[in-house]
C-alpha cells in the first residue's frame, strides 16, 4: 500500500525546507497543512519559547477507528548544519545531497514516512487505534524539544520513535548520559616577564585529562572530553580554561562511577598543585557541574513494543531484531516519563555529514513495518 513515488516526493519536499535547530517554523507549517488535510488535529506547544526557537513541538492526533489504546509515533523536524539550501539528488534509488550540505534524512526520512503512513491509513480506511504523533524541535542540540514537552499532552503509554539506521532493527536499550562542564582557574601573568607569578590553567587541565581513561570503557560505557577553550594570548599565562565532556553507560552505577572518576581527576590535580604553594590563597581551584543529559532506554523483550514489531516483521517475511545503541534520542526522554518508546530505523546513513544518504527501499521497509504494527495494534486491542 505504500506508494514509493509519493513517499519520495514527501521526502524531497521536506528536506528542501530549511529547518536547522531553533529554525523549524517553515517545516512545521508545511507539516501542519499536510496532516490537517488528512483530518488530523494539529497543535503546537510552547517549547519554542523554552528553547529560544521560532516554533514548538507539533502534536498530531488521529482519532482511532477502533477501540484501542493510543499509540505514540515520533520524529524530529530539526537538522544540523550545513543544512541550508539542501538540494536532494535521487540516483539508482538512493537519495544524497549535492555534496555541499547534509541531506537531512536525520530525521526527515522519518517525517516523510509518517506522512506516507497516515495518508495510506486514511485513503484505504485501514482500521487503527488512536495515533498520537509528536514531532519535536531541537533534538539535535540536546533533545531539547522532547525535554520541554508537556507529557500531559498525550495519553499513549508506548510507541515508536523513528530515528535510527536499521529498518529491520528496533532499539530497546540506549544509555544514560551525563554532561560535565569544568572550569579550571589558575593565575594569569605575563608569560615573558613574570611567568613564575602565574599558574597555567591549561597545564593543570592537561594533567587531569592525561589521567583519565577516555573512549570505550567497557561494552556498555563510554567517556569523552569534546570541547576545550582557554587562554587569551600566547604571551599570557592562561588563568582560565573550560572543558566540556560526557559519560554514557547502560548501567546507572557505572555512569556514576565514571563521572566521579572524571571530577576526581581534576580535583586531585588542583590538590597536588596547591600543596606545592607556600601560600596558595584561593587559587588554583576547579569548578564543575554535572548535568543529567538523558535517561536510558531499557525495554524488556516481552513488552508490546517489541512483541508487535517482531510480529509485524514476521507477517512481512522479515526478521526484526532488538538493538543496543550508544546514542540518545527523543525516545530516551519519553521512556524516562514512563512512555516506553522503541527506536526504529529508516535507513539513514552517514548522518551529520555531506556524505549522508538514504535508500528509498529502506524508507519503504520502515513504512511497511510501521503500517503493519499499526494494524496489529488495532487487531489486538
Amino acid at each position: 500500500m505504500i506508494q514509493i513515488d509519493r513517499l519520495s516526493d514527501f521526502f524531497s519536499t521536506v528536506v528542501q525546507i530549511d529547518s536547522v535547530s531553533r529554525e523549524e517554523a517553515r517545516v512545521a507549517a508545511y507539516l501542519t497543512k499536510e496532516f490537517e488535510k488528512l483530518g488530523a488535529s494539529v497543535v503546537m506547544d510552547n517549547a519554542g519559547e523554552a528553547v529560544n526557537g521560532d516554533c514548538g513541538n507539533l502534536i498530531v492526533r488521529f482519532s482511532g477507528t477502533v477501540d484501542a489504546p493510543p499509540l505514540l509515533l515520533s520524529a524530529h523536524m530539526d537538522t544540523v548544519e550545513p543544512g541550508r539550501g539542501i538540494v536532494p539528488v535521487l540516483e539508482n534509488g538512493i537519495f544524497t545531497s549535492q555534496g555541499d550540505t547534509i541531506l537531512g534524512s536525520d530525521d526527515k526520512s522519518a517525517v516523510a514516512i509518517l506522512l506516507e503512513i497516515c495518508t495510506v491509513l486514511v485513503e484505504n480506511k485501514i482500521p487503527h487505534g488512536p495515533l498520537e504523533l509528536v514531532i519535536t524541535v531541537c533534538e539535535e542540540i540536546g533533545l531539547l524539544g522532547a525535554k520541554n514537552f508537556d507529557m500531559s499532552q498525550i495519553s499513549a503509554k508506548y510507541g515508536y520513535a523513528l530515528d535510527a539506521r536499521d529498518p529491520d532493527g528496533i532499539v530497546t536499550r540506549a544509555p544514560y548520559a551525563n554532561r560535565i562542564e569544568f572550569k579550571v582557574h589558575g593565575i594569569d601573568a605575563h608569560a615573558g616577564a613574570k611567568p613564575e607569578d602565574g599558574i597555567n590553567a591549561i597545564l593543570l587541565a592537561s594533567r587531569a585529562i592525561a589521567g583519565l581513561e577516555l573512549g570505550r570503557i567497557d561494552e556498555e560505557t563510554t567517556c569523552n572530553l569534546g570541547l576545550i577553550k582557554g587562554g587569551v594570548a600566547t604571551n599570557i599565562v592562561p588563568g582560565l580554561v573550560e572543558i566540556c565532556g560526557e559519560a554514557r553507560s547502560h548501567n546507572p552505577d557505572k555512569l556514576k562511577a565514571v563521572t566521579e572518576k572524571m571530577t576526581s581527576a581534576f580535583e586531585q590535580v588542583i590538590k597536588e598543585e596547591r600543596s606545592k604553594l607556600a601560600d596558595p590563597g584561593d587559587r588554583p581551584f576547579v569548578e564543575y557541574e554535572v548535568f543529567e543529559d538523558f535517561a536510558g532506554i531499557n525495554i524488556p523483550d516481552d513488552h508490546p513494543v517489541v512483541v508487535m514489531a517482531k510480529k509485524a516483521g514476521k507477517n512481512l517475511g522479515r526478521e526484526v531484531s532488538t538493538r543496543m545503541s550508544g546514542g540518545g534520542a527523543d525516545g530516551n526522554v519519553f521512556c524516562s516519563h514512563g512512555v516506553m518508546t522503541g527506536v526504529m530505523g529508516t535507513g539513514m546513513n552517514d548522518v551529520h555529514s555531506t556524505r549522508e544518504s538514504v535508500a528509498v527501499a529502506d524508507m519503504v521497509k520502515c513504512a511497511e513495518l510501521l503500517l503493519e504494527i499499526i494494524k496489529i495494534h488495532a487487531e489486538e486491542r
